[in-house]
């Protein structure tokens, strides 16, 4: 199985060889995050479901994933990355007092802007393994980026309190936003951004005037 292109690949109608495997990689995570983003989740996902979504062979598919479950893993990556490059570039646009509504703002939006996201993110009922774990390694990195984030914003010490802290907030956020997006709480996004932002800026205060 093969995991990079092939350095002595010539380019073909112009485009390099390492450009058409990242463009080939791209349409099989979108397919994948179409199929595990459905109703029907993660058990309607087989590799050949996703390559025919794609509409590339299986060959194409071990091209840059072992099995189902790394694919799965890095479908999830996919997201989380994105979410994350875009939430921290919306921070660092924002003047400080108004940065954390500006997190909250990108984090909801993109979320409610694509329900398979949402699905992937926060449904109860995708229980795959995989999927599993990776919320749990989000959750610890989108805590660090938090803690480092204030830690670096309030200049203060990046201590067990404040990861603490993070680890609270960034839970409480995926609950909040989960009932949200279940409809268990009747709020526009706007207003469910303006709360949540609201929290982090009290939490944010209170642990700098410790």
């Amino acid at each position: 199985m093969v995991h990079m292109a092939q350095t002595g690949a010539r380019p073909y109608r112009g485009v390099e060889a390492a450009e058409r495997q990242a463009q080939r990689r791209a349409r099989l995570l979108d397919a994948g995050l179409s199929i595990l983003g459905s109703d029907s989740g993660a058990e309607a996902l087989t590799v050949r479901g996703v390559c025919r979504q794609a509409g590339l062979s299986a060959r194409y598919f071990y091209e840059s994933f072992t099995d189902r479950d790394d694919f799965v893993g890095a479908v999830y990556d996919w997201v989380i990355a994105d979410l994350t490059a875009t939430t921290q570039a919306a921070v660092a646009a924002a003047p400080p007092r108004e940065q954390a509504r500006a997190g909250m703002a990108n984090i909801v939006r993109s979320i409610a802007g694509d329900m398979r996201v949402s699905r992937l993110l926060f449904s109860a009922e995708l229980a795959d393994p995989v999927v599993v774990r990776k919320r749990d390694e989000s959750s610890t990195l989108l805590a660090t980026l938090l803690a480092q984030h204030v830690s670096q914003t309030f200049r203060l010490s990046e201590d067990d309190h404040l990861r603490a802290i993070s680890h609270f907030t960034v839970g409480g956020v995926g609950q909040a936003i989960t009932a949200w997006l279940a409809g268990r709480m009747a709020m526009t996004s706007d207003e469910l951004i303006d709360l949540l932002a609201s929290l982090l800026d009290q939490l944010a205060d209170a642990r700098s005037r410790q």
